[in-house]
């Protein structure tokens, strides 16, 4: 078996494992492996939940620890990417180098659980409706109506509740407050 063909087999698809493919490492980012294809059918289709604000932070309260346990496994997946991207390299480069098959198994097996995991996790946040923005800073959107408007309530990790909203269309430089007397954390105008 040629040097190329061993790594494929000794690492079959470590960079499409569970549905997850890890893209450019140094970027960390995490997609799925339709995801384009998801795009285009997210951007036509109007999301299945409106959130109320307090359905909002409540789903919120419930999803910060699974979005905080999502976003520590991807780190830890990455790096486990790495680490059989760099074995199986070693082995398509230089062949018959000695593989430490135990070790490799058991990467192996602590890769496909967190992906798991990570599958689950996700999973769980998109069930109730709320939408991903971006993992590496935990940024996450309720789907809701103001003014006759569509717009996300938008919350990002280590903020302490829902203040901002923007319309669909804007990201998350477009945030404007629920309520302009809102000052920030601890003053409670909700």
């Amino acid at each position: 078996m040629r040097a190329a063909k061993f790594a494929q087999h000794l690492f079959p698809g470590a960079a499409h494992q569970n549905n997850i493919a890890l893209t450019d490492a140094s970027s960390a980012k995490v997609t799925m492996p339709d995801e384009e294809d998801d795009r285009d059918q997210e951007e036509s289709q109007e999301p299945r939940r409106l959130f109320t604000l307090t359905e909002a932070e409540r789903a919120r309260r419930l999803l910060e620890p699974v979005l905080v346990e999502a976003m520590g496994v991807r780190k830890k997946l990455t790096g486990l990417e790495n680490d059989l991207s760099a074995v199986s390299s070693r082995i398509a480069m230089m062949g018959g180098v000695l593989v430490p098959y135990e070790k490799l198994a058991a990467v192996r097996l602590e890769h496909q659980q967190l992906a798991e995991t990570f599958n689950s996790a996700l999973t769980q946040i998109i069930e109730t409706g709320c939408v991903i923005k971006d993992l590496d800073v935990g940024l996450l959107d309720f789907p809701a109506i103001i003014d006759n408007q569509d717009v996300y309530l938008c919350w990002k990790l280590g903020e302490d509740r829902i203040r901002f909203y923007h319309r669909q269309d804007e990201g998350f430089s477009g945030r404007k407050p629920l309520d302009p007397r809102d000052l920030g954390p601890g003053n409670i105008v909700q």
